[in-house]
């Protein structure tokens, strides 16, 4: 059961058909290209097999998040004006980090709710030549491939499916909730992330705290705590079977990764449960090499675990 070799066949298809060319402005937030560049790296390369086309729009900045319980006008300044920037562009926008995506489906919802607001906002806007038209759409990775790509037409380019690999999904708080506003999938019982999982050919399990948070907010101001909530989940996800936790969130990757890896020091025993993220998962049965990948890039080896050998 190896990401690598000895659960995945080689397929070919006769009907793939051509994609339609797909853009999007590609917001990556603060954390991705400073401290998990391999998601950015495994997203660019899935997304480019699959057709959707990336805009690097480099004017982007923080998407809020940071300042919204410390300065909330500004928050929402920091978020309008990447939507503003997409929107000058004419680009829905795809989004990495859920946290980011949180902050700016949010923003964007309490901007139109708001007029004074939205006119406050745009007046400071205006000095640099930006205006928040109300025109896009903002856009979670796993939302653009399973709305717009579409689950048969990634099928359709796998390559080298999964065979028994049971992979524990994590959802993550922001796409989920509130989800009048976020509006990604059943806040209750999800399953977008399970069938982009299972597209691979992986079985993705049942788990009772699947949907419980992994601690990453608390890092920091209650370490202890944060451990507590990201110890209790990985345990839960092994006795339920997973081979692998499966996330895609920034904040929720290095917390099952890096901050699993400072558990098991400050613990001791075996905690290690191995995370991937999506794109590195789907990469993979797409056929796309583990460096490009960036699987060398996690904490915890991914490659080479509990026997999973990398073939």
């Amino acid at each position: 059961m190896s990401l690598l070799g000895l659960n995945q066949q080689p397929v070919t298809s006769n009907h793939q058909r051509e994609f339609t060319i797909m853009k999007y402005a590609f917001f990556l937030g603060c954390n991705i290209p400073a401290r998990l560049k391999q998601y950015e790296s495994s997203s660019r390369a899935i997304l480019g097999r699959l057709g959707v086309e990336l805009e690097d729009i480099k004017d982007f900045n923080c998407c809020g998040y940071p300042l919204r319980n410390i300065d909330f006008k500004a928050s929402i300044l920091s978020a309008t004006r990447n939507l503003a920037l997409a929107e000058k562009e004419n680009l829905n926008m795809i989004v990495l980090c859920k946290c980011g995506f949180g902050m700016l489906k949010h923003a964007d919802h309490l901007i139109k709710e708001d007029p004074s607001l939205k006119n406050e906002i745009n007046n400071i806007l205006k000095k640099e030549g930006l205006e928040f038209k109300e025109g896009i759409e903002i856009k979670h990775l796993l939302t653009v491939l399973y709305h717009d790509v579409g689950i048969d037409s990634i099928k359709e380019k796998i390559t080298k499916p999964y065979n028994e690999l049971k992979i524990a999904t994590h959802y993550g708080c922001h796409a989920l909730r509130p989800s009048e506003i976020v509006e990604f999938d059943n806040p209750i019982n999800p399953t977008l992330f399970d069938k982009l999982v299972e597209v691979t050919g992986a079985e993705s399990i049942y788990w009772q705290s699947r949907l419980d948070c992994c601690g990453a907010p608390l890092f920091g101001s209650n370490d202890d705590l944060s451990m507590d909530l990201t110890e209790k989940k990985l345990l839960n996800a092994k006795e339920s079977g997973a081979d692998y936790l499966c996330d895609a969130c920034a904040y929720c990757h290095m917390q099952f990764d890096t901050v699993q890896m400072m558990l098991n020091n400050v613990k001791g025993g075996n905690h290690l449960l191995p995370s991937i993220l999506y794109p590195q998962l789907l990469g993979l049965s797409l056929g796309i090499d583990g460096e490009t990948l960036g699987l060398g890039m996690n904490q915890i080896d991914i490659t080479s675990i509990k026997g999973f050998l990398l073939k």
